[in-house]
């Protein structure tokens, strides 16, 4: 038939479709996600807010800002960060963050200008009475006194009201010091499960001063370059730091970090986990802001390390990372992580061997002993296959370099 054919001997396309249900407009699918994402209007309307640390040595785009500097590229790479917040997206917010390591030495007048300058723009965060937020990390690097002094010059110099939320390093240490000139309190927090058992316990103590609390949300930390990595457990701790927030009714949550490479924090989409934790982290956040969704997409995560804990290296590595001292003891597992919308059964083959055991509906995890080989998982119900995730990352017994990175893999993506 050709094309040009007219009348009844020509092509004729047919539509058929059924009309949907309507909605609020607010609902936006993702098929790579186990429940229905709230849109951006809902999420944003929660009084409870989000941000995600950005560590502004590694530019990508940004959230609550580490500051390191009023003078350097860091400096540049802040404002420009500022500016395309404002550009692309009036309701994303950025929290100013000035690191008290970076800015140790820096002038109380020109780090006031600085903070100043960048608070001219509209999408620097402000509270609903317009008090500029400034949550500088490890506050207690200056006395409470340097803070009220300075946020003094902030308002007789700049005409700029600040609310005051420290993020200390030892918040039990510094609270009572700081309470008299502070909005909240926050902290860095630890990544591992055992130290992040009472998050509930800090955010009664804030509360109980009348301040409002920032919960940490974290993956894990292991940083090569400093000999040290904290246990996370799988996808443990960034559960455990989610269930404090979400149990101590914290206000705000801080996602830490971002892209800080340098200490494995990142939540950013990475070749090591791709997007995994990003949709972990939706759900619990959806459920943060929201209340907990629906399950409506059979979903499995897998995480593991790709060596044991405790293997030697064939190449001669002179500096090796250990435990650090207050964390949960180190473990070499494989977890399933499934989100279901009915139980399941789910088989998990490790270096060859499979096991099988029944997952419940909703949000599940079970772990099991790392082998050398691969790692996959399957989730069937009645015989059909509803999930199936395979790790590409291999494991090896026998290492060339030590590498202690949780990989993570999704069965939607």
């Amino acid at each position: 038939m050709s094309s040009r054919e007219t009348g009844n001997r020509g092509p004729k396309l047919t539509v058929t479709y059924t009309d949907g249900t309507g909605g609020t407009g607010n609902e936006q699918t993702d098929g790579s996600l186990p429940f229905t994402l709230p849109g951006t209007a809902a999420l944003r309307a929660s009084a409870k807010k989000v941000f995600a640390h950005y560590f502004s040595p590694y530019p990508i785009d940004g959230f609550t800002v580490d500051i390191l500097s009023v003078t350097s590229a860091q400096w540049t790479r802040v404002q420009d960060l500022v500016k395309a917040a404002e550009a692309v997206d009036a309701g994303f917010k950025i929290v100013l963050m000035p690191d008290m390591n970076g800015l140790a030495s820096t002038d109380s007048s020109a780090f006031a200008t600085a903070m100043a300058k960048l608070a001219a723009s509209k999408s620097v965060y402000r509270l609903a009475d317009g008090r500029l937020v400034v949550a500088p990390f490890k506050a207690e690097g200056r006395t409470a006194a340097w803070w009220s002094d300075w946020m003094k010059t902030m308002e007789t110099q700049h005409d700029i009201k600040v609310a005051l939320v420290p993020t200390f390093v030892d918040f039990n240490k510094h609270r009572d010091a700081f309470a008299s000139i502070s909005y909240g309190f926050s902290n860095w927090g630890s990544r591992s499960p055992a130290a992040n058992a009472g998050l509930k316990t800090n955010i009664d103590r804030a509360h109980g001063m009348g301040k409002i609390w920032m919960q940490p949300v974290s993956v894990q930390d292991e940083r090569p370059n400093q000999s040290v990595f904290d246990e996370a457990g799988n996808t443990e701790n960034l559960r455990a730091t989610w269930k404090g927030a979400i149990d101590g009714k914290a206000e705000w949550v801080q996602l830490a970090t971002w892209n800080d490479y340098s200490e494995n924090t990142q939540f950013a989409p990475s070749r090591n986990a791709g997007w995994t934790y990003l949709d972990i982290n939706a759900y619990y956040l959806t459920c943060y802001k929201l209340g907990c969704p629906k399950i409506a997409n059979d979903t499995a995560y897998l995480t593991h390390r790709v060596q044991p804990v405790a293997a030697t290296p064939s190449y001669a590595q002179t500096k090796l990372m250990k435990l650090r001292a207050g964390s949960s003891a180190a473990r070499d597992t494989v977890e399933v992580l499934t989100m279901l919308t009915a139980a399941g059964k789910v088989s998990i083959t490790i270096g060859g061997t499979t096991q099988t055991y029944d997952a419940p509906a909703g949000v599940y995890a079970k772990t099991f002993p790392l082998k050398a080989g691969t790692a996959s998982a399957t989730v069937t119900r009645s015989s059909a296959v509803v999930a199936k995730v395979v790790s590409p990352y291999a494991i090896s017994a026998t290492p060339y370099v030590q590498d202690l990175h949780y990989r993570a893999a999704s069965s939607e993506r």
